[in-house]
């Protein structure tokens, strides 16, 4: 009964200090990790790098590949991108078991006392966060060592030694694999305890191998989970995945059946003597030769989904949510991203919106006036449906510099809803001037298309700018709202000048003054959304572009 609990005991430890390290990196670097992502993956080998890079960060191949899955799905990320960071995290996910082989349980104490002093006495979020992996790295290898002390303790028992010593089909060591890794979400943490047992002499080196592939094929089940609800482009990428694994785990076990008795010897010799390292030699030999064999024919996998995951989406209308909800799936690293490309959506809507409404004014006509006040519906809905989902992932442990940013885009949807009600009004106040035929000036109407065309340049470069979080336009804007103010003001004093010689009607006027403020207001909106896009980032701002933003 000892030996059961120590091997409970360790095995909740090991994996309680893995989801540790894994959510401490993701939060303490996920945001960083995520931009290197998003750079770095423009063709298929560069994607892999990073895929390869990413995982053996996070030490986590499902959380890489539930979180590639959720940008495929907010369309944030191509299949082919996909594919190339899903085959390196498979390459990735073996630096677990390479760590474990290492043996660091000597100088786990260390690890634990070190993360529990960041943890209970650093303020910094961040050193707080990578205190987290500390000790998470610590409390996993004191699991480790509780294992391979009960482990130790079983090699004494024939029973025991004779039932794992006979554990010699290889379809049943595919299957223990696959099912352990679907149970406990993780081939490393399967591959790990494998490695343990090998060592202590439990189980011959052969079937360790098929226990590995079983392990590949089990590791797929997160994000095949992850993407059941999400759209097909997301199945799609949990596929090859899941195809990549099991095509390539099918040629190994193959190669396997002929060559175990050679392999095993071989990888004994260059892991000098050491079967435990040599199950962690096995573990990443595997991958690579995967990934050498099946990536050429990469795009080839990708279509290939295709046939398993047929059709398109249906085509998102503007009362619904296109990146955020029913069919998005949360991934930490992943939530702000989607968020952000709902605002962007929302905020291109504003704009249209903008544009509509003042070409109805000019032309002085009411005929697309419903389809004003229905995109302005929308533009609520999507408001709404954003604020509930920004308030939901705040209770999720988000990334640290993702925290910083999750206030400010409560700030930037409230300006661009105001955006859209600015272009309503101008909506209400053409159906005004129409039904009580009043005209505006040829005059007029130029000045309000000088003002409205740099609003308009505004706000597609501010929205530009809060997608891509860059300073590129961030002078231009400055340059623009200091024109759009000025402009205003001599165009209210030309205003006034015309009323004085009457040469307008004092009604028309009206309406074409409430226009123009409406026009700079929406421009502060504009600059309001950068403002708040950019100041958490300041070292991408000097203090005089901070100063002229405020």
């Amino acid at each position: 009964m000892t030996i059961v609990l120590g091997l409970i005991g360790g095995l909740g430890l090991f994996l309680y200090g893995m989801k540790l390290m894994s959510d401490g990196l993701e939060k303490a670097a996920g945001a960083k990790l995520r931009n290197i992502l998003e750079f770095f993956t423009k063709n298929k080998f560069s994607g892999m790098l990073v895929g390869i890079f990413f995982t053996a960060i996070i030490q986590s191949s499902s959380a890489s590949t539930v979180m590639v899955v959720s940008f495929v799905n907010a369309g944030l990320m191509n299949l082919y991108q996909a594919a190339g960071i899903i085959f390196g995290a498979n390459i990735g996910t073996t630096v677990t078991s390479q760590l474990v082989a290492f043996d660091l349980s000597e100088i786990a104490p260390l690890f634990l006392m070190g993360g529990v002093i960041m943890v209970m006495f650093m303020k910094n979020p961040t050193i707080k966060k990578a205190g987290e992996v500390v000790l998470g790295f610590g409390i996993l290898f004191t699991g480790l060592t509780t294992m391979s002390s009960s482990m130790s303790v079983l090699r004494d028992s024939p029973a025991i030694v004779n039932i794992l010593g006979n554990l010699t089909n290889p379809l049943l060591g595919v299957l223990v694999g696959f099912i352990i890794t679907a149970i406990l979400q993780s081939s490393s943490v399967t591959v790990s305890i494998v490695l343990l047992m090998a060592a202590q002499g439990l189980l011959p080196l052969e079937i360790c191998f098929f226990i590995i592939l079983g392990c590949n094929m089990g590791s797929c089940v997160s994000a095949l989970l992850a993407s059941l609800g999400g759209k097909k482009n997301a199945k799609r990428a949990a596929l090859i995945h899941f195809l990549f694994n099991v095509i390539g785990s099918a040629i190994l076990f193959v190669l396997l059946l002929l060559l175990k008795d050679v392999l095993a010897d071989q990888l004994l010799q260059f892991s000098g003597g050491n079967v435990g390292r040599a199950v962690a030699n096995a573990h990443t030999s595997f991958k690579i030769f995967q990934v050498v064999i099946l990536f050429p024919f990469s795009n080839l996998l990708v279509k290939l989904t295709y046939l398993f995951v047929k059709g398109e989406d249906d085509k998102v209308t503007k009362h619904e949510l296109k990146y955020i909800g029913d069919k998005s799936l949360y991934a930490p690293s992943s939530a702000i991203p989607q968020a952000t490309l709902e605002i962007e959506r929302m905020g291109r809507m504003a704009v249209q919106n903008l544009e509509q409404s003042m070409t109805a004014f000019l032309n002085e006509s009411t005929a697309d006036l419903e389809e004003i006040y229905d995109l302005e519906d929308g533009i609520n809905y999507i408001s709404g449906g954003i604020i509930d989902y920004l308030v939901k992932i705040n209770q999720y442990p988000l990334p640290v510099a993702d925290k910083n940013t999750l206030g400010g885009l409560f700030h930037v949807v409230s300006d661009i809803e105001r955006i859209g009600d600015h272009a309503k009004d101008i909506a209400d106040l053409t159906n005004s001037l129409v039904t009580k035929n009043r005209k505006i000036t040829i005059e007029a109407k130029e000045s309000l298309i000088e003002i409205y065309q740099k609003t308009d340049e505004l706000l597609l470069k501010s929205i530009y700018t809060l997608k891509h979080r860059t300073d590129d336009y961030v002078n231009d804007i400055i340059e623009l709202e200091n024109e759009i103010d000025v402009l205003e003001k001599r165009l209210q004093k030309e205003h006034v000048k015309r009323l004085a010689r009457q040469e307008c009607n004092p009604n028309s006027g009206l309406v074409y003054s409430d226009i123009l403020t409406k026009l700079e207001r929406v421009a502060d909106h504009g600059v309001n959304m950068v403002y708040i896009t950019l100041t958490d980032n300041t070292n991408l701002l000097d203090e005089d572009q901070i100063a002229e933003l405020q």
